[in-house]
């Protein structure tokens, strides 16, 4: 694909083929997502790429114990909840997620559904877990470096045919991703980015969330 189309067309994949990636084309998305600039050159990100079992294993643990009401465990901040107008973009979003999924605001079971796949990182066929290296912690050019390798991965996935969606709700429960994932306590687990061949008749694949104006995101000076 040209840039352009890949920028212009690519959106977030949030229901999957349960075919089967090729782990070369993995590593052909990750060497191509890796020249992501990063500060000083640091490349702080790594990444644990799973598939079969062991990510099974995660989808499991991550439902029972959010759904048993076992606190979160992000190990990346979250912040306050979102007020003002990045709420009212959150909400947009979501309507037309529901829009298109036909999911009633009343229809309590159809929602609730809706989170599971979150927690099952939306039954793909390969997650990437990211993660930074712990004795970073502090920088705030850290996880603006791994934000940089996050985007350039998608838009390598989408540029080969793949879809992916950025995830949070899939590693809420860090200690079942450190445990299936074996990620080393010398890892900070950062996001988790599901790929797969979208499926094109999931209605929520054709959403395509609003922008802002660049009216409205920047301003020029001295021009």
């Amino acid at each position: 694909m040209e840039f352009d189309d890949v920028i212009l067309g690519r959106r977030s994949i949030r229901g999957y083929k349960p075919d089967p990636v090729p782990k070369a084309l993995i590593r052909e998305i990750l060497e191509l997502a890796m020249r992501a600039p990063s500060s000083m050159n640091t490349q702080p990100w790594n990444f644990t790429v799973l598939t079969g079992e062991p990510l099974d294993r995660i989808r499991a643990g991550n439902t029972e114990r959010n759904m048993a009401g076992v606190p979160h465990s992000r190990e990346f901040r979250t912040g306050t909840a979102f007020e003002g107008v990045h709420r009212e973009r959150q909400i947009g979003v979501a309507k037309q997620l529901f829009s298109a999924m036909g999911i009633a605001r009343d229809d309590a079971p159809a929602r609730m559904d809706w989170v599971l796949r979150g927690f099952r990182q939306f039954d793909a066929p390969v997650c990437v877990i990211i993660t930074y290296d712990k004795v970073l912690s502090g920088s705030d050019d850290t996880p603006f470096d791994c934000g940089a390798v996050a985007t350039a991965l998608v838009n390598a996935a989408w540029s080969r045919g793949l879809g992916a969606v950025i995830n949070s709700q899939g590693i809420m429960q860090s200690p079942v991703v450190r445990e299936h994932a074996g990620i080393p306590d010398d890892q900070i687990i950062m996001k988790s980015i599901a790929i797969g061949w979208p499926d094109e008749s999931f209605p929520a694949n054709a959403v395509v969330s609003e922008r802002k104006a660049v009216e409205e995101a920047a301003r020029f000076v001295g021009f």
